[in-house]
């Protein structure tokens, strides 16, 4: 079982995948998070984001030191790692890994959850598992501003929602693999549900399509 979980930064993509993940017994990957590493080690090195060689030889380079790096999770290291996924040579150096680990999981897992931004379009097109969460953009600045304050990171509202508008209209307009829902996606708005809500319907909807229902 492979499980597609897409859709735009604060949407609630990460928290819906690691639940199904422990739900269902599955390998957990958060692809986002190979983006931003790669540009955080871009930001580190001084380069430019959007300079296609310096990208792609921070993603063939690319380690696991970066992930437990305090800023990987900030608004700068979001804005290269969107810049770094337009660039096709980076998306290719991280596709294989991400397609291994899901036809491979670690731990003897009978499958994985990814989650991302084109899981269901290129990286795991076959599985009929594909769920694309979407929210208001408003809602998603506010969630984003009280995750950042919780780790102690000060956030002002309309500034993380214009960054967050930017990225959204960089992701959905890249020629290569742009942020869209597969055609036989489950479409989830999670605008007005919490994480419970958003997690039943999932689960509804992975158990239909097993036939469980």
């Amino acid at each position: 079982m492979i499980i597609a979980v897409d859709g735009p930064a604060a949407a609630g993509k990460g928290t819906l995948a690691r639940n199904l993940a422990r739900h269902f017994g599955l390998a957990y990957l958060d692809t986002g998070a190979l983006y931003r590493a790669v540009g955080l080690a871009v930001l580190e090195s001084g380069g430019d984001p959007h300079d296609p060689e310096t990208a792609t030889s921070a993603a063939k380079q690319l380690g696991f030191d970066l992930f437990d790096h305090p800023d990987l999770r900030n608004e700068a290291t979001g804005e290269a790692a969107s810049a770094v996924a337009a660039i096709p040579a980076v998306r290719e150096a991280l596709l294989s890994f991400q397609r291994t680990f899901a036809e491979n999981p670690p731990g003897e897992r009978g499958g994985a959850v990814l989650d991302g931004r084109d899981i269901g379009t290129v990286v795991c097109p076959e599985t009929p598992f594909k769920i694309f969460l979407v929210a208001d953009p408003a809602v998603r600045a506010e969630r984003r501003v009280k995750e950042l304050r919780n780790r102690g990171v000060e956030a002002i509202s309309a500034e993380i929602l214009r960054d967050m508008e930017h990225r959204d209209a960089q992701d959905k307009s890249r020629t290569i693999s742009p942020l869209v829902p597969a055609r036989d996606a489950f479409v989830l708005d999670t605008t007005e549900l919490d994480a419970d809500a958003v997690f039943a319907a999932a689960v509804d909807f992975v158990n239909a399509k097993n036939g469980m229902n």
